[in-house]
């Protein structure tokens, strides 16, 4: 074809441009098949990455029941906006969901909430609650191994999302459990900073602390404690007598620790629906708190950490001061009975029942038990009292039937 055919430009250029529009339509059909974004994929490209386990030394944890963080002045609870038995409820809470979320990393060995930190252990989580208010949670944890150095000193707080509580697909879930897993992490974090070899010393260290526990002229001397941290120096012969005799004692108080660990799941458990009906229902009060603009209204509810004053006046229904049902109503008017007299419950009863259930779970930071017999070689003893007075007793018989393993009777 010659270009004289073309002589008009209008021609020649209607001719290129149906010619691009070929070449360009035969460059977007072809292709390779792995190109193909549509049907099923192949294996290959489905597999997604995966974590590599932890190939360390797995420690023992114990979390001891948290601090409550309670002020040693009744009142001061008012001022500070703090329920107290909500709070010495969530200290046995808040240790279990952090052992939960520690359980789930799978970089730990045994996991125990305990009732103090005398039980032993490679390593220990201790916690106090600083704010609880639905809205918002903070707590202190301060991780400190059995040598007696310190992995982690750090404050976790967590803002509950504002459209957590509207979503029904968070019916039953904590608002607060991105904080525990927080905590966790943190402390995996500082997990991975330690050195494979003084992981390993400390185990022996602890073994060695629980041992001079019951014969501390046997065992002391194998620890260096003149400095900030314990040192280990020796560790006793594997058929020294005295120190298989401990180790079989250390056993029987972790097996006692882990039938513990049922009572707190119970007890978080036993908890779960009136406590997170409280932490809804705090979470609507914190929020009109803001939205309030009478200042007399907030004066007369006092703290109202949601049940606490709120639906105790709510469920009192008898005050004989005016000003009282004046601001009531101006509550429950003025914003248009969205929720129930700031509590955020449908109902007086409702109220009344989830602040009745949390206050006798609250009335003691240490859980109720029931008696209970135990035996350790052919003898017994009777444990009774709450959880930490139990724990007590047990640890007392351990150290007597140690005591007398270690000075038989002589015969004359």
């Amino acid at each position: 074809m010659k270009i004289e055919n073309f002589r008009s430009p209008s021609k020649f250029l209607i001719y290129m441009i149906i010619m691009m529009h070929v070449l360009t339509g035969c460059a977007t059909t072809s292709g390779s098949a792995g190109d193909v974004k549509t049907g099923p994929q192949l294996a290959s490209a489905q597999d997604e990455p995966k974590e590599i386990p932890y190939q360390g030394i797995k420690l023992d944890v114990i979390i001891p029941v948290f601090s409550p963080g309670l002020s040693d002045k009744a009142a001061d609870y008012e001022e500070e906006g703090i329920w107290p038995e909500l709070r010495r409820a969530e200290a046995n809470r808040f240790a279990y969901k952090l052992k939960t979320a520690l359980d789930e990393t799978g970089k730990f060995g045994a996991v125990r909430v305990a009732p103090n930190s005398t039980a032993s252990g490679d390593l220990y989580t201790v916690g106090e609650i600083i704010e609880s208010t639905g809205q918002e949670v903070e707590f202190r944890l301060n991780v400190v191994d059995a040598s007696g150095k310190q992995w982690l000193n750090k404050t976790i707080d967590h803002e509950v999302n504002e459209g957590f509580y509207k979503n029904p697909r968070n019916d039953g879930k904590d608002p607060y459990d991105p904080a525990f897993a927080e905590a966790a992490q943190a402390i995996v974090d500082a997990l991975l900073k330690q050195q494979q070899r003084e992981l390993a010393q400390l185990q022996n260290i602890a073994d060695l602390r629980f041992a001079a526990s019951f014969n501390e002229q046997a065992f002391m001397e194998h620890l260096d404690t003149s400095g900030r941290q314990i040192k280990l120096v020796s560790m006793p012969s594997d058929a020294d007598p005295m120190f298989e005799r401990v180790k079989s004692v250390q056993v029987r108080e972790q097996l006692f620790i882990d039938n513990l660990q049922q009572n707190y799941s119970a007890f978080s458990q036993q908890m779960d629906d009136s406590y997170l009906a409280w932490q809804e229902a705090s979470a609507a009060e914190m929020q009109l708190r803001k939205e309030a603009k009478t200042k007399s209204i907030w004066k007369m509810i006092g703290g109202a950490v949601l049940i606490g004053a709120a639906v105790a006046a709510a469920t009192s229904g008898n005050s004989n001061d005016p000003r009282f049902a004046r601001d009531i109503a101006t509550v429950a008017g003025g914003i248009g009975g969205a929720v129930l007299l700031t509590s955020g419950f449908k109902s007086r009863e409702e109220a009344k029942f989830h602040q009745d259930a949390l206050n006798e779970l609250g009335e003691s930071i240490n859980l109720e038990m029931a008696p209970q017999v135990m035996t350790y070689e052919e003898e017994s003893v009777e444990l009774t009292g709450d959880i930490d007075e139990q724990f007590r007793q047990w640890r007392a018989f351990l150290n007597r039937m140690y005591q007398l393993e270690a000075t038989p009777d002589v015969q004359l």
